[in-house]
């Protein structure tokens, strides 16, 4: 069997990243079974290079191209839809450069980009998280077109490179600018500015090697899944699931009544393990309860590795902060303090998850993506499992936003640069949401 084939189909590319180690949280965390894999991860991390390029084989790509519906389908049970119009759009500016910005709210947001550059003929590169290389799925990924950026550091052969990139003349670059995983699908978490700030970069550089200022299209990109089908009996067997897990016992056979005991109890159990007064976080709403949780969390970590917060930061910044600064001292915590570096890292993990959730989401609009949003992020929490597989047949709908020429800012730039790309972000980021918006609208 080919390569690339062999590394498609494999069923699980985890333990090549992160072995089977475990451990045990003190006796009274709820969290107590939650697999721990960090000591093998520590080795690797030790192991692994600064940066991982892209080595990207065209014909490898066209190849895999021309096998990706198949292949989405068989392995991420996702198939692309995209209207008519979507593909004029990009079919329009390809003679350009393009920064392709689309939104990020599961771990194969990729899968659906790389349907879309089949589908639109294109050969694209991927900004990914540097945790996803050192393994066969990540020399894969780098064979696509894939290179890494270290979240939460200055990575400056990430950037090298991503000027490289941008300055070329059939420059296709995709970043996900939210910087992460959202892990809900209806809403787009606020764009880090760095995606447009290296475009009008890589333009200025273009422009001081005596080239006229060229056009670059920035491209607003919303994913949005529907899944296929009934999705009912999934959501009571994964609600049965945890409820198991967690010894609690539905009075009623509503979904949204049991994914709130659910909820309930999860919290709850943050709350125990990390010490917060029981009787006076149950008087406050959830939304305030995940808020102090959440706090809570970030202050003991920094804490325990000594970090000055800066509290104007986002969440998300803060915790790669804190990833980056646990993984330089892996050693010597490993060696020293094997419970602090395994309770910071499972901490780090668990503010990520929950980032951008809030009470309400599900009520709001009780779709079967709502709950199953929620749903995988608790299995996540609870059962340790940092990808679960796809909970059913679904469809991933691109919609591209009309393009934006960073050409017409680029006289602005000069004089205001930070003003410039934060205006652009935010209304690069604003397309995206109204796209999502207008998809959910239409959802038969």
């Amino acid at each position: 069997m080919p390569l690339f084939l062999a590394i498609m189909a494999s069923t699980d590319l985890e333990p090549l990243l992160y072995g089977s180690h475990t451990s045990n949280l003190p006796q009274n965390s709820w969290l107590g079974h939650v697999q721990s894999r960090v000591p093998l991860l520590n080795l690797i991390f030790n192991a692994m290079p600064d940066f991982y390029p892209p080595r990207m084989t065209p014909i490898l790509v066209r190849l895999t191209q021309s096998l990706s519906p198949w292949l989405g389908r068989s392995r991420y049970r996702m198939r692309l839809e995209i209207a008519p119009d979507c593909l004029e759009k990009l079919a329009a500016v390809a003679e350009h450069r393009l920064l392709l910005l689309p939104n990020h709210p599961t771990h194969f947001d990729w899968v659906a980009l790389f349907l879309l550059s089949a589908r639109g003929g294109e050969l694209f590169h991927y900004l990914a998280a540097y945790e996803r290389f050192g393994s066969l799925e990540g020399r894969f990924l780098q064979r696509m077109g894939a290179y890494s950026i270290r979240r939460g550091m200055s990575d400056r052969p990430s950037v090298a490179k991503t000027l490289e990139i941008l300055m070329r003349p059939q420059c296709r670059l995709v970043i996900f600018s939210e910087g992460g995983f959202s892990f809900q699908n209806d809403t787009v978490m606020p764009f880090r500015t760095g995606g447009v700030q290296c475009a009008m970069q890589a333009m200025n550089k273009l422009v001081k090697q005596g080239e006229p200022v060229p056009d670059f299209y920035a491209l607003p990109i919303a994913i949005k899944y529907q899944y296929i089908g009934d999705m009912a009996a999934v959501i009571d067997s994964t609600l049965a699931r945890l409820e198991k897990a967690l010894w609690v016992f539905p009075a009623s056979a509503d979904f949204y009544d049991r994914l709130l005991v659910v909820a309930d109890q999860v919290l709850l159990g943050f709350e125990r393990d990390y010490g917060l007064p029981i009787q006076e976080t149950v008087q406050r709403s959830r939304n305030e309860r995940i808020v102090w949780v959440k706090d809570h969390i970030l202050h003991y970590c920094e804490q325990k590795l000594e970090i000055s917060p800066n509290r104007q930061d986002p969440l998300r910044e803060r915790v790669y902060k804190i990833q980056r600064v646990l993984e330089s001292r892996s050693v010597e915590l490993a060696a020293d303090a094997p419970r602090t570096y395994d309770s910071i890292s499972r901490a780090a993990a668990q503010l990520l998850n929950f980032n951008a959730i809030y009470d309400g989401y599900v009520a709001a609009s009780p779709t079967s993506e709502r709950f199953l949003d929620t749903l995988i992020r608790l299995e996540r929490a609870v059962f340790g499992i940092d990808q679960p597989p796809p909970k059913g047949d679904r469809k991933a709908i691109i919609r591209i936003g009309d393009p934006v020429n960073l050409k017409d800012s680029f006289e602005p730039y000069q004089q205001q640069r930070s003003v410039v790309v934060d205006r652009l972000t935010e209304n690069l980021q604003q397309r995206v949401q109204e796209n999502l918006d207008l998809v959910n609208s239409t959802a038969p």
